[in-house]
Protein backbone atom coordinates (compact mmCIF):
# COMPACT_ATOMS: atom_id res chain seq x y z
CA UNK A 1 0.00 0.00 0.00
CA UNK A 2 1.43 3.36 -1.04
CA UNK A 3 1.98 5.83 1.78
CA UNK A 4 0.89 9.44 1.50
CA UNK A 5 3.62 11.99 2.22
CA UNK A 6 2.91 15.71 2.04
CA UNK A 7 6.49 16.69 2.85
CA UNK A 8 8.23 18.95 5.33
CA UNK A 9 7.84 22.69 4.89
CA UNK A 10 11.03 24.73 4.44
CA UNK A 11 13.24 21.69 5.17
CA UNK A 12 16.53 23.58 5.03
CA UNK A 13 15.31 26.16 7.53
CA UNK A 14 14.04 23.46 9.86
CA UNK A 15 17.42 21.73 9.61
CA UNK A 16 19.19 25.01 10.41
CA UNK A 17 17.08 25.50 13.55
CA UNK A 18 18.04 22.04 14.78
CA UNK A 19 21.73 22.70 14.25
CA UNK A 20 21.51 26.08 15.96
CA UNK A 21 19.84 24.47 18.93
CA UNK A 22 22.44 21.71 19.18
CA UNK A 23 25.29 24.18 18.71
CA UNK A 24 24.14 26.44 21.56
CA UNK A 25 23.60 23.48 23.88
CA UNK A 26 27.02 21.98 23.15
CA UNK A 27 28.75 25.36 23.41
CA UNK A 28 27.06 26.06 26.73
CA UNK A 29 28.06 22.66 28.09
CA UNK A 30 31.69 23.05 26.96
CA UNK A 31 31.91 26.53 28.49
CA UNK A 32 30.55 25.14 31.74
CA UNK A 33 33.00 22.22 31.83
CA UNK A 34 35.95 24.48 31.04
CA UNK A 35 35.13 27.12 33.66
CA UNK A 36 33.11 25.48 36.41
CA UNK A 37 36.04 25.00 38.82
CA UNK A 38 37.57 28.48 38.53
CA UNK A 39 34.36 30.43 37.89
CA UNK A 40 31.46 28.22 39.01
CA UNK A 41 28.87 31.02 39.22
CA UNK A 42 29.48 32.60 35.81
CA UNK A 43 29.97 29.17 34.24
CA UNK A 44 26.57 28.06 35.47
CA UNK A 45 24.93 31.28 34.30
CA UNK A 46 26.56 30.96 30.88
CA UNK A 47 25.37 27.37 30.56
CA UNK A 48 21.85 28.36 31.54
CA UNK A 49 21.76 31.24 29.04
CA UNK A 50 23.19 29.31 26.12
CA UNK A 51 21.11 26.27 27.03
CA UNK A 52 17.90 28.29 26.99
CA UNK A 53 18.75 29.68 23.57
CA UNK A 54 19.52 26.20 22.28
CA UNK A 55 16.34 24.78 23.78
CA UNK A 56 14.32 27.57 22.17
CA UNK A 57 15.72 26.75 18.72
CA UNK A 58 14.97 23.06 19.22
CA UNK A 59 11.45 23.78 20.48
CA UNK A 60 10.73 25.86 17.38
CA UNK A 61 12.07 23.11 15.12
CA UNK A 62 9.87 20.52 16.86
CA UNK A 63 6.80 22.75 16.57
CA UNK A 64 7.62 23.42 12.91
CA UNK A 65 7.95 19.70 12.19
CA UNK A 66 4.64 19.00 13.94
CA UNK A 67 2.97 21.73 11.89
CA UNK A 68 4.34 20.13 8.71
CA UNK A 69 3.16 16.64 9.60
CA UNK A 70 -0.16 17.17 11.39
CA UNK A 71 -0.95 20.87 11.81
CA UNK A 72 -1.29 21.60 8.12
CA UNK A 73 -3.57 18.59 7.62
CA UNK A 74 -5.93 19.88 10.30
CA UNK A 75 -5.77 23.33 8.69
CA UNK A 76 -6.49 21.82 5.26
CA UNK A 77 -9.56 20.02 6.54
CA UNK A 78 -10.93 23.20 8.11
CA UNK A 79 -10.40 25.27 4.96
CA UNK A 80 -11.92 22.67 2.64
CA UNK A 81 -14.90 22.19 4.93
CA UNK A 82 -15.47 25.95 4.94
CA UNK A 83 -15.71 26.00 1.14
CA UNK A 84 -18.84 23.86 1.20
CA UNK A 85 -18.03 22.16 -2.10
CA UNK A 86 -21.02 20.60 -3.86
CA UNK A 87 -18.90 18.19 -5.88
CA UNK A 88 -19.09 19.41 -9.46
CA UNK A 89 -16.75 22.39 -9.16
CA UNK A 90 -13.53 23.10 -10.97
CA UNK A 91 -11.01 23.84 -8.22
CA UNK A 92 -7.59 25.46 -8.56
CA UNK A 93 -4.82 25.11 -5.96
CA UNK A 94 -2.06 27.68 -6.44
CA UNK A 95 1.24 26.48 -5.02
CA UNK A 96 -0.07 22.96 -4.56
CA UNK A 97 3.22 21.42 -3.45
CA UNK A 98 2.74 17.69 -2.92
CA UNK A 99 -1.03 18.06 -3.10
CA UNK A 100 -2.29 18.64 0.42
CA UNK A 101 -5.03 21.16 -0.43
CA UNK A 102 -5.45 19.83 -3.95
CA UNK A 103 -6.22 16.30 -2.83
CA UNK A 104 -8.36 17.51 0.06
CA UNK A 105 -10.55 19.33 -2.45
CA UNK A 106 -10.54 16.39 -4.88
CA UNK A 107 -11.95 14.12 -2.17
CA UNK A 108 -15.05 16.33 -2.09
CA UNK A 109 -15.60 16.19 -5.85
CA UNK A 110 -17.77 13.90 -7.92
CA UNK A 111 -19.16 13.79 -11.44
CA UNK A 112 -17.48 16.43 -13.56
CA UNK A 113 -15.61 17.98 -10.63
CA UNK A 114 -11.88 18.42 -11.17
CA UNK A 115 -9.00 19.77 -9.06
CA UNK A 116 -6.03 21.39 -10.78
CA UNK A 117 -2.79 22.19 -8.99
CA UNK A 118 0.03 24.46 -10.12
CA UNK A 119 3.50 24.89 -8.67
CA UNK A 120 7.07 25.64 -9.66
CA UNK A 121 8.28 22.80 -7.43
CA UNK A 122 10.99 24.55 -5.41
CA UNK A 123 12.57 21.95 -3.06
CA UNK A 124 13.54 24.65 -0.57
CA UNK A 125 9.84 25.35 0.01
CA UNK A 126 8.85 21.73 0.57
CA UNK A 127 10.85 18.51 0.83
CA UNK A 128 10.57 16.23 -2.20
CA UNK A 129 8.51 18.82 -4.02
CA UNK A 130 7.60 17.55 -7.50
CA UNK A 131 4.67 16.95 -9.79
CA UNK A 132 5.40 13.22 -9.61
CA UNK A 133 5.12 13.25 -5.81
CA UNK A 134 1.80 15.07 -6.06
CA UNK A 135 0.38 12.56 -8.51
CA UNK A 136 1.65 9.67 -6.38
CA UNK A 137 -0.18 11.11 -3.37
CA UNK A 138 -3.33 11.55 -5.43
CA UNK A 139 -3.15 7.90 -6.48
CA UNK A 140 -2.55 6.77 -2.89
CA UNK A 141 -5.55 8.83 -1.75
CA UNK A 142 -7.75 7.35 -4.48
CA UNK A 143 -8.41 10.58 -6.39
CA UNK A 144 -5.98 10.32 -9.31
CA UNK A 145 -8.90 10.63 -11.74
CA UNK A 146 -9.95 13.94 -10.16
CA UNK A 147 -6.53 15.59 -10.10
CA UNK A 148 -4.18 17.14 -12.63
CA UNK A 149 -1.06 19.25 -12.11
CA UNK A 150 0.81 21.80 -14.17
CA UNK A 151 4.10 23.64 -13.80
CA UNK A 152 3.20 27.31 -13.60
CA UNK A 153 4.10 30.47 -11.75
CA UNK A 154 1.42 32.02 -9.53
CA UNK A 155 2.10 35.41 -11.11
CA UNK A 156 1.28 34.14 -14.61
CA UNK A 157 -1.33 31.40 -14.54
CA UNK A 158 -1.79 29.54 -17.86
CA UNK A 159 -5.58 29.58 -17.76
CA UNK A 160 -8.25 31.64 -19.47
CA UNK A 161 -10.33 34.16 -17.56
CA UNK A 162 -13.24 32.72 -15.60
CA UNK A 163 -12.08 29.09 -15.66
CA UNK A 164 -12.52 27.94 -12.05
CA UNK A 165 -15.37 27.87 -9.55
CA UNK A 166 -13.07 27.81 -6.52
CA UNK A 167 -9.42 28.77 -5.94
CA UNK A 168 -7.29 28.01 -2.91
CA UNK A 169 -3.72 28.74 -1.92
CA UNK A 170 -1.97 27.82 1.31
CA UNK A 171 1.48 28.82 2.55
CA UNK A 172 2.55 29.82 -0.94
CA UNK A 173 2.26 33.51 -1.75
CA UNK A 174 4.65 34.66 0.99
CA UNK A 175 7.41 32.91 -0.97
CA UNK A 176 7.06 35.59 -3.65
CA UNK A 177 9.70 38.13 -2.70
CA UNK A 178 8.11 41.41 -3.81
CA UNK A 179 4.90 43.25 -3.02
CA UNK A 180 4.22 43.70 -6.74
CA UNK A 181 4.73 40.00 -7.34
CA UNK A 182 2.32 39.03 -4.57
CA UNK A 183 -0.25 41.51 -5.88
CA UNK A 184 0.10 40.01 -9.35
CA UNK A 185 -0.44 36.52 -7.96
CA UNK A 186 -3.63 37.59 -6.17
CA UNK A 187 -4.79 39.30 -9.37
CA UNK A 188 -4.15 36.13 -11.37
CA UNK A 189 -6.07 33.97 -8.91
CA UNK A 190 -8.98 36.39 -9.09
CA UNK A 191 -8.80 36.59 -12.89
CA UNK A 192 -9.25 32.87 -13.44
CA UNK A 193 -12.27 32.67 -11.12
CA UNK A 194 -15.73 32.54 -12.64
CA UNK A 195 -18.36 35.08 -11.66
CA UNK A 196 -19.74 33.81 -8.38
CA UNK A 197 -16.50 31.96 -7.69
CA UNK A 198 -14.92 31.74 -4.26
CA UNK A 199 -11.35 31.85 -3.08
CA UNK A 200 -9.48 31.08 0.13
CA UNK A 201 -5.88 32.09 0.79
CA UNK A 202 -4.06 31.05 3.95
CA UNK A 203 -0.69 32.55 4.78
CA UNK A 204 1.49 33.46 7.70
CA UNK A 205 2.39 36.88 6.32
CA UNK A 206 1.05 39.69 4.10
CA UNK A 207 -2.66 38.97 4.69
CA UNK A 208 -3.56 42.67 4.61
CA UNK A 209 -1.87 42.97 1.20
CA UNK A 210 -4.02 40.20 -0.21
CA UNK A 211 -7.23 41.64 1.23
CA UNK A 212 -6.43 45.13 -0.06
CA UNK A 213 -5.70 43.83 -3.55
CA UNK A 214 -8.88 41.78 -3.65
CA UNK A 215 -10.96 44.82 -2.72
CA UNK A 216 -9.20 46.83 -5.42
CA UNK A 217 -10.14 44.14 -7.92
CA UNK A 218 -13.79 44.38 -6.90
CA UNK A 219 -14.09 41.23 -4.80
CA UNK A 220 -17.02 40.97 -2.42
CA UNK A 221 -17.27 39.44 1.06
CA UNK A 222 -13.55 39.86 1.68
CA UNK A 223 -12.88 38.50 5.16
CA UNK A 224 -9.67 38.07 7.15
CA UNK A 225 -9.94 35.41 9.86
CA UNK A 226 -7.31 34.37 12.34
CA UNK A 227 -6.15 30.86 11.62
CA UNK A 228 -3.10 28.82 12.52
CA UNK A 229 -1.03 25.92 11.33
CA UNK A 230 0.06 24.10 14.44
CA UNK A 231 1.23 26.76 16.90
CA UNK A 232 2.10 29.26 14.18
CA UNK A 233 -0.53 32.00 13.71
CA UNK A 234 -1.63 33.17 10.29
CA UNK A 235 -4.73 34.43 8.56
CA UNK A 236 -7.27 32.98 6.17
CA UNK A 237 -8.56 35.40 3.55
CA UNK A 238 -11.81 34.48 1.87
CA UNK A 239 -13.65 36.37 -0.87
CA UNK A 240 -16.11 36.04 -3.74
CA UNK A 241 -16.06 37.28 -7.32
CA UNK A 242 -19.33 39.07 -8.15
Amino acid sequence: MALVDYGIDAPKEQHNYIWRGVTFLVLGFLMFVMNRQQYPGPAGAMFASLGLIGAAFLAISIAWYAASKTGKIKLRDEIIAGLGLKGDEKVLDVGCGRGLMLIGAAKKLSGKGKATGVDIWHPEDLSGNSAEATLANAKAEGVADKVKVETADATSLPFADSTFDVAVSSLCLHNIATLDGRAKAVSEIYRVLKSGGRLAIFDLFHASEYSTRLRELGASDVVEARQSVGVFPGKLISAKKP
